[in-house]
């Protein structure tokens, strides 16, 4: 993000105001459109250190112009912050030589920047505690003072989410200073001062109830969201003195030391757990109801992240359903604010929906640049009917006026909100269909998505896991396969599933993580924790302090064990919670008596043997877990050791537990392919989309679920992609390396010459390594990679970048909290979870599986025809009317002003509403719509369109002044004057037909939507018009006669002829638009050199193909960095 400084110049202020004035605030809208403009006139460029207003350039492009605020603090109060943190809090400040010390800083996006003046710069105000380690959170347990808190809260800013309910007068001063509206307005005062009151009349009502309706919605969704934001709450403060005192959550700062009471509480900022376990319901976040255990932040020198340290982070808006103390008394659990306001999760989550990712689309860019092409169209109207004009004797105020009449007719002011009519229907259907969208404009890009991502666990599979079996494992190998864990004889093997976890009571019911339970509840053991006899209890274990308590029941005692060792239980009493990161957790438990203990462990299973001694793993652990992965298993490996009983157990370090294990055996859980997954994918591979797998999964398993479900076919074949990073001893390499080790027999050609289906396998860590060291193999590898497996929830953000670098539009669907990111990143984010998380998501489906993603795309693709095709008839019914009054302008005359208000709004307004109304194709088609509004078909048809349309309305005026009883019209005399007369009514005859049968001829339905006939409304309101329109040039009758202002046609001849002519201009434009679909324009290509796809995995695929291109990927070869090459060679 890049910033610059501007600083008020007293001139040029004044300047502004006076051509303010003069300009009759038209300046004030020019700088409200263009806030940049307003900074420049104002201001000068200056140092960071001395603006008054800052420009900023945000990470897409867009530039914002916010004011830099100054506060005032108290003298000295910054040494009360230790040494360490006094040097970077004397940055945040701008001494002057006057006795006060003042803090400066901006709010940009609800996130406050302070000024940092050694390092020149404005930063985020979270960058003075970005560097906070364990321990110093642990420093921070005794509380701050009442002066420290006051000194970090005119700082850091007060503990509030707040987004602003702006008033209705505010909103209404908004919407009506939009270009849209700013261009309403002008028409409907040009058009009041040229007389045309009833259709000014008309656009003002509409234009009004529109704006209602528009602010309605605005305020209503802001107070939504201002009510789910705001979270005020009293917590109990402990300060330095040692008393505590109960405040408001608005008053914390990062730092404080709060005690979270027993009976829940719902979390008003961020904070690591210092002393005592949590029980939180973290739904707001991931989507998942189940309670998560929060365990003590362990004192260490390592820094503290939030991500890494996810089982010890309390989160801002999760639920706090239950504590257990970690004080004397047992009062409840303490914990360390680490993040206050939007610096917070729930922080961070309104941040991305108040100011979301914006769309760049192609349709959207073109709409402004066709919309300019009108423009130069009505500059050139303007100048022709000032020629004609002029010639007649009217005063200059009339020829302008009638000049600027052309503009407002070449560039209708509704045609902004006539094309988003097709989304908004879509998103009716879409929420009917239990789909809910946040984003409307991102409906049409759902339309041009070209690959689709998919989660694994709980989006393609189910969410919950059955114990398929256990394998203990030994040095001389491994065991046969345990199906039912209960006939497991008494031992660690045991014990570990039994204890390996961190499951909590909740009523008296076991709650936790959905493996954990299911591992748990198969040994059959009882979970018990301590109550009031807790001191009792830790006797009974050697006097250790007892988290939870595991009981064997005696009717499942297997035969040969002896009742007494068998049935003896087990308290855990340290526990280190599962990391993404470690891909591992453990326990430290020990035996009734504390005569002995042990230490037992389980993850990953290349994780778990790698910290276990070597010799105690079988050899064939390699081959076994390749066997069960491949099978679609999800395997965990288990460890234990024995641990010093002498020793404080509670106290011992993490890294001394998880190292020299002894490996136990594999735990292997099913997870199944949801029913509707295998379908989903064969759809969209038939609809020539690409479909992703993104997991945190093991490689094989995920590949296995690829195949279960379709991604990769049984008669294709998977290479893994497997690259190093660069250690001290090792540079970095990337091989390929085909399923099962296999070579591939491939002669002259590689696998994409020779056109042989493979897919590529990547995980997590050769993931990385690929981006850091072998960039120009990434794209290639991104081309044919299908199953991405170990993969952490930033690499999900990346890949799905990386992907749009390409030029593919993104699809990702997801159901938690490690999608979010992702979701965000993509073009399209499609959200299972009805977590507040997921509303960051442009969609939100409630059905729980990928059965939504075919339904957006076929409504994405259906809302973009549409939206072609409205834009189309908008701009074919401008250059209708706008030959229409250049011919009659011509020959001295005009429409009448209900005319105008006849075709505006009888015609065209209703026509256009429900043209849109059709719903999607029942198929996902293989081809795409298009999004190119000024490729040769679009502009091609209209400018064929725009001539036959023309050529018709010339044709009905000729006819007209060829016939025996033609009376020429009074040429001293213009426009209205001259009304009722032959030649407007003949022209407005055509034109009204032209504007109903266009309607037919620009309207697209197949393959991406249904066909016309199923658009009743539609079908039933063209047969209305063309009758009323047969009816007013057939027989008129008096009263439509006066009220139109039409001329009596005597001659009913003449009429059928104007009838006929009509039908002939529609079949000649319906002939033209038939032969382009069918691509007879596309001819014209020949004429000119064929030019390469700009979307770069298209342009990338035909390298690959090229016969001329090396073979690629190289199997079974070492590729090193280009790096490490050049570094060779010197």
């Amino acid at each position: 993000m890049d910033a610059q400084g501007y600083k008020w110049v007293r001139w040029r202020v004044w300047l502004c105001h006076l051509m303010t004035v003069l300009s009759l605030g038209l300046l004030l809208v020019l700088f409200h459109w263009r806030p940049r403009l307003a900074l420049l006139a104002r201001c000068r460029p200056c140092s960071l250190g001395l603006a008054d207003f800052v420009l900023i350039r945000d990470s897409f492009g867009q530039q914002h112009v916010v004011e830099v605020l100054t506060e005032e603090i108290e003298e000295g109060s910054l040494e009360l912050l230790g040494d360490a943190e006094a040097t970077e809090w004397r940055d945040t400040v701008e001494l002057y030589q006057e006795e006060k010390t003042l803090l400066r800083y901006y709010l940009f996006e609800g996130l406050r920047y302070i000024w940092l003046d050694r390092k020149a710069a404005f930063r985020l105000v979270s960058v003075l505690n970005e560097n906070w380690t364990c321990k110093d959170l642990h420093g921070f347990k005794n509380g701050l003072s009442h002066y420290e808190q006051n000194v970090r809260r005119q700082v850091y800013g007060p503990n509030l989410i707040d987004v602003p309910v702006k008033s209705f007068f505010k909103l209404l001063t908004e919407e009506v200073l939009n270009p849209f509206y700013v261009f309403q307005i002008f028409s409907m005062v040009l058009w009041m001062v040229d007389e045309y009151y009833f259709y000014s009349t008309s656009i003002f009502i509409i234009s009004l109830i529109s704006i209602g309706i528009s602010l309605y919605e605005i305020r209503k969704q802001s107070v939504t969201l201002h009510n789910m934001a705001r979270l005020v709450t009293n917590v109990t403060v402990i300060r330095k003195s040692g008393e505590q005192e109960n405040v408001s959550s608005v008053e914390l700062v990062p730092g404080d030391c709060i005690r979270l009471p027993k009976d829940g509480l719902l979390m008003p900022c961020d904070a690591a757990l210092l002393a005592g376990e949590c029980l939180m319901n973290e739904g707001m976040l991931t989507g998942e109801s189940v309670p998560v255990l929060k365990t003590p932040l362990p004192d260490s020198e390592r820094r503290y992240s939030s991500d890494s340290e996810r089982k010890h982070a309390l989160f801002c808006g999760t639920q706090l359903i239950q504590t257990k103390g970690g004080a004397s008394g047992d009062a409840g659990a303490v914990a360390i604010v680490t993040g206050t306001g939007f610096f917070t999760a729930k922080g961070n989550l309104v941040s991305s929906i108040m100011y979301p990712q914006p769309t760049y689309f192609r349709f959207y860019r073109d709409a402004a640049k066709f919309l300019v092409i009108l423009g130069f169209l009505a500059f050139i109207g303007t100048i022709y009917s000032f020629v004609v004009l002029s010639q007649y004797k009217m005063s200059w105020f009339e020829v302008v006026i009638r000049v600027l009449d052309i503009v407002t007719i070449v560039v209708p002011p509704a045609l902004p909100a006539v094309i988003t009519v097709g989304s908004i229907y879509a998103q009716h259907r879409l929420k009917k269909q239990g789909i809910f969208c946040i984003s409307p404009p991102r409906i049409n890009v759902c339309g041009k998505v070209s690959l689709f991502c998919f989660d694994k666990t709980g989006t393609l599979t189910e969410e919950g896991l059955d114990v398929w079996g256990v394998m203990e494992g030994r040095a001389a190998g491994f065991s046969d396969v345990v199906y039912d864990p209960t006939l497991l004889p008494p031992g660690p093997m045991r014990s570990c599933l039994a204890c390996c976890h961190t499951l909590a009571l909740l009523q008296r019911q076991p709650i936790g993580d959905p493996l954990e339970l299911k591992m748990f509840k198969s040994t059959g053991w009882t979970l018990h924790e301590p109550g009031e006899e807790s001191g009792l209890l830790d006797a009974d274990f050697g006097g250790h302090r007892v988290l939870a308590v595991m009981r064997h029941p005696a009717r499942l005692l297997p035969f040969h064990a002896t009742s007494a060792a068998a049935s003896a239980p087990v308290a855990i009493v340290q526990r280190f919670p599962f990391s993404s990161a470690l891909q591992r957790m453990s326990v430290v438990t020990v035996a009734c008596g504390g005569r002995s203990a042990l230490a037992f462990m389980k993850g990953s299973p290349e994780m778990v043997a790698s910290l276990c001694r070597q010799e105690t793993v079988p050899p064939q652990f390699s081959k076994k877990l390749r066997s069960f992965s491949s099978q679609g298993l999800r395997v965990l490996a288990l460890g234990c050791k024995p641990m010093d009983t002498s020793s404080d157990l509670s106290a011992t370090e993490r890294g001394e537990v998880e190292k020299d294990m002894q490996f136990l055996g594999l735990l292997m859980l099913k997870n199944l392919v949801k029913r509707e997954s295998a379908k989903v994918i064969n759809t969209l591979r038939l609809a020539k989309l690409r479909t992703v797998m993104v997991t945190g999964d093991n490689i094989l398993t995920a590949v296995n679920v690829a195949q279960s479900c379709g991604m990769v076919a049984s008669d294709e074949g998977v290479i893994f992609v497997e690259a190093t990073a660069r250690t001290a001893q090792t540079a970095p390499t990337l091989r390929f390396t085909p399923e099962d080790g296999e070579g591939i027999i491939i002669t002259a050609q590689g696998l994409y010459q020779a056109e042989l289906e493979y897919h590529l396998a990547i995980n997590g860590s050769s993931f990385a390594a690929l981006c850091d060291h072998f960039p120009e193999h990434l794209p290639k590898v991104l081309m044919r990679t299908t199953v991405f497996a170990r993969m952490a929830p930033d690499q999900k953000t990346q890949l799905v970048k990386e992907l749009q670098k390409l030029n593919y539009r993104v699809g990702m669907c997801g159901d938690g909290a490690n999608d979010c990111g992702a979701l965000r990143a993509a073009d399209v984010g499609v959200s299972l979870s009805e977590a507040e998380a997921s509303i960051a998501s442009p969609f939100t489906s409630k059905t729980e599986n990928i059965s939504c993603v075919p339904l957006l795309i076929r409504e994405g693709r259906c809302s973009l025809v549409t939206a072609f095709s409205l834009f189309r008839y908008m701009a074919v019914y401008s250059m209708i009317q706008f030959c229409s009054v250049l011919i009659l302008y011509t020959v001295s005359t005009n429409l009448a002003d209900l005319q105008f208000l006849f075709i505006d709004v009888i015609l065209v307004t209703l026509l256009a509403i429900v043209m849109g109304k059709g719903g999607p194709g029942d198929v996902l088609s293989p081809s795409r719509p298009p999004a190119n509004l000024l490729a040769l078909p679009v502009l091609g048809s209209l400018f064929i369109h725009i001539s036959m349309l023309i050529l018709g309305q010339l044709a009905a005026l000729l006819i007209t002044t060829s016939q025996d009883w033609y009376i020429p019209l009074n040429s001293t005399v213009f426009g209205t004057e001259n009304l009722p007369n032959m030649e407007s009514t003949s022209v407005f005859s055509l034109s009204g037909f032209q504007y109903i049968f266009m309607a037919v001829v620009v309207t697209k339905a197949h393959p991406h939507k249904k066909p016309l006939y199923h658009n009743v409304i539609f079908l039933c309101l063209l047969l209305v018009l063309f009758a009323v329109m047969t009816c007013l040039v057939l027989y008129p009758g008096p009263f439509f006669l006066e009220i139109l202002q039409l001329y009596d046609f005597s001659d009913f001849d003449f009429k059928m002829l104007l009838v006929a002519l009509a039908a002939l201009n529609f079949l000649i434009c319906f002939v033209v638009e038939m032969l382009i679909d069918v691509g007879v324009l596309n001819y014209l290509r020949c004429l000119c050199p064929k030019h390469a796809s700009r979307k770069k995995f298209k342009h990338l695929n035909s390298l690959l193909c090229d016969p001329c291109v090396p073979s690629w990927p190289p199997l079974n070869q070492t590729l090193y960095s280009s790096e490490h090459m050049a570094i060779s060679l010197s």
